[in-house]
C-alpha cells in the first residue's frame, strides 16, 4: 500500500472519530444552538484560508528556520504525485496557525520533535535537515519512520524509540493538516459543496424506532 493511501486511511479514521459528537448533536433538533459568543470564527463566516494563501503570509508561531524545515519535511511525507502534495496544500501554514492557538505544552512538544529532526541531521550529516540533499533527508527519515523491535536472536527488548515517537507526532500533524485542507478534502472525495440539501430526519412514528 502506498504511503499516501496509509495516511489517507489513518487521517480519515481520526476525522470520523473527532466529528462523531458534533454530527450527533447536529442531528438532534431538540438541542439548543450554542451562544453567539461560543461560535467559532468559521461559524461566523470567517475564511482563514484566504489569509493562509496570501502572498504576504508570515508565520505566527514558528520562526523562519522552523517553517522551512516543516515545508521540507511535509513535502517528503506527502509529495506531489498525480495530485498536489503537502507543499501545495500549504500544510506548514495551517500547522503554524493551529500551533499559535494551542497551549504551551502542545507547542513545546511539536518544537521538540522538530528540533530532534535537526539534531539527528547535524549528528549524522553535519547540517540542518532543510539543507540536506533529498536523498539524505529520505535516508534519515527511513531510520526513524518505523519502530525498532527487539532482537529475535537474543530476546533483547528494544529500548525507548525516541526518534520514532517524534516522527509520529510530526507525521500526524502533517497528515491532519493536509486532509483538512481543500486539496486534501478533494482527495478524500469532497465535491466542493458544503451542503447537500435539507437534512431528512427519521420518518418512523413515535415508539417504533429500532
Amino acid at each position: 500500500m502506498k504511503r499516501r493511501e496509509l495516511l489517507r486511511r489513518g487521517m480519515f479514521a481520526g476525522a470520523v472519530a473527532a466529528l462523531s459528537p458534533a454530527l450527533g448533536s447536529a442531528q438532534n433538533p431538540s438541542q439548543a444552538a450554542p451562544p453567539a459568543s461560543e461560535v467559532t470564527p468559521a461559524g461566523n463566516g470567517v475564511d482563514a484560508s484566504k489569509d493562509l494563501s496570501s502572498p504576504n503570509w508570515k508565520p505566527l508561531f514558528l520562526d523562519a528556520h522552523q517553517n522551512e524545515t516543516l515545508i521540507s519535511l511535509s513535502d517528503l511525507i506527502i509529495p506531489a504525485t498525480d495530485t498536489p502534495g503537502a507543499k501545495e496544500a500549504l500544510v506548514n501554514r495551517y500547522i503554524d496557525l493551529v500551533l499559535a492557538a494551542e497551549p504551551p505544552q502542545a507547542q513545546r512538544a511539536f518544537l521538540n520533535s522538530l528540533a530532534y529532526l535537526d539534531g539527528e541531521s547535524i549528528r549524522r550529516f553535519k547540517t540542518a535537515f532543510r539543507y540536506m540533499s533529498h536523498e539524505d533527508q529520505d535516508d534519515l527519515l527511513h531510520g526513524i519512520a518505523y519502530p525498532h523491535s527487539g532482537s529475535g536472536w537474543t530476546g533483547e527488548a528494544a529500548g525507548a524509540d525516541v526518534g520514532h515517537a517524534h516522527f509520529q507526532q510530526l507525521k500526524q500533524r502533517i497528515g491532519m493538516a493536509y486532509y483538512n485542507s481543500e486539496i486534501g478534502s478533494h482527495e478524500l472525495g469532497w465535491d466542493g459543496n458544503y451542503t447537500h440539501g435539507v437534512f431528512q430526519g427519521c420518518d418512523h412514528s413515535e415508539g417504533t424506532h429500532k
